[in-house]
């Protein structure tokens, strides 16, 4: 009988396998608590270009459309490939943070006309799919318009359903979609916070949150020219919304009168608001970590640069041309070359 060969195997705890957790995923670069100053670019020139325009206007921050705002796309309307990457590469490069991108002004997902509706799931579907493309980081939609013969509760319901309809297929990823404030004109959704809070519970299984437009607030009612305004309209804000879904706030003064229910941007501290009401917004302890983004007129060049610049000089820092980042501490008061860029900032 052949002699029985016995091994004992040991057991060894390191061989057991263990599969990897999932690596921690990295903060974005921007995320790194420091202010953050962006402005609404073209991307006439190329998608691309918006970037180096931002960059050049001192902004740390970028708000674009994806594609025209006024016409509907044709076919899928997807950036091409080469381009998307060219655009995430160069935005790294720039260390420009958030990226937004504003959805196109045609989209109208409160619309009872069926036909509308349908195109504007479809166009705002194509929206979510450029801004991933990009890797933006949030997606701003205006909420829609009703008409006067629907009411506001059929309106919220379809405008939820038309969300999750566009997203629908899609991994958003660390893309959030955010509702912005109106000013209250006709019969558009989104002038009350309520509204705003309804339609982010009924599509609670997407990333929603809001974009506060300071122009849009004034117009609306809310005066917040004052300390006592702003302290009521933020807490307001986050006795409804919640202050932690606000990422996004659209820093435009009003050519209009308060409560005047009609949308018209102005510059920084040239219209009804006032610069001392912008410093403080800026500089308000509850909006750390928030995203600042001028979408003024440009009526006369330099207007974009000017508008930047006066968002800095709010926050007691000025624009560097030749700077790294664009920016450099605020000078010592009584020197010449401060007081005529000062004075350049806010005309």
């Amino acid at each position: 009988m052949p002699e029985e060969h016995r091994i004992d195997l040991a057991f060894d705890a390191s061989d057991e396998y263990r599969p990897e957790p999932p690596p921690v995923p990295e903060i974005p670069a921007w995320k790194d608590g420091s202010r953050r100053i962006g402005i609404h670019t073209s991307i006439a020139g190329g998608i691309s270009g918006a970037l180096e325009i931002a960059h050049g206007l001192g902004a740390n921050a970028v708000q674009i459309f994806s594609s025209s705002p006024r016409m509907w796309t044709r076919g899928t309307g997807r950036i091409a490939e080469a381009d998307a990457t060219r655009f995430r590469e160069r935005r790294k490069e720039l260390q420009l943070g958030p990226v937004v991108v504003h959805d196109n002004y045609l989209i109208n997902l409160a619309s009872a006309n069926p036909v509308l509706r349908a195109r504007s799931v479809q166009a705002f579907h194509q929206e979510i799919v450029r801004a991933i493309a990009l890797g933006a980081d949030y997606l701003v939609a205006h909420p829609g318009c009703c008409g006067a013969d629907r009411g506001m509760p059929q309106a919220i319901s379809s405008i939820a359903q038309g969300l999750k309809q566009a997203a629908r297929g899609l991994k958003l990823g660390d893309l959030q979609l955010l509702l912005e404030n109106t000013a209250g004109q006709g019969t558009s959704v989104g002038s009350k916070f309520e509204e705003l809070r309804s339609i982010m519970d009924a599509c609670s299984d997407l990333p929603v949150g809001v974009c506060v437009d300071t122009a849009h607030l004034f117009a609306s009612g809310w005066d917040i020219r004052t300390e006592e305004g702003l302290e009521t309209t933020l807490m307001a804000l986050d006795g409804t919304i919640g202050l932690d879904r606000i990422a996004v706030f659209h820093v435009n003064d009003s050519k209009t009168q308060l409560g005047s229910r009609v949308d018209r941007h102005e510059h920084i501290g040239k219209g009804k608001i006032g610069l001392d009401a912008f410093h403080r917004v800026l500089n308000h302890s509850l909006l750390d970590g928030r995203a600042f983004i001028a979408e003024t007129p440009i009526d006369n060049p330099g207007d974009d640069r000017r508008n930047v610049a006066a968002l800095w000089k709010l926050l007691g820092r000025e624009i560097e041309p030749t700077g790294r980042d664009g920016m450099k501490p605020r000078k010592k008061k009584g020197t010449a070359k401060k007081s005529s860029r000062k004075e350049s900032a806010v005309k």
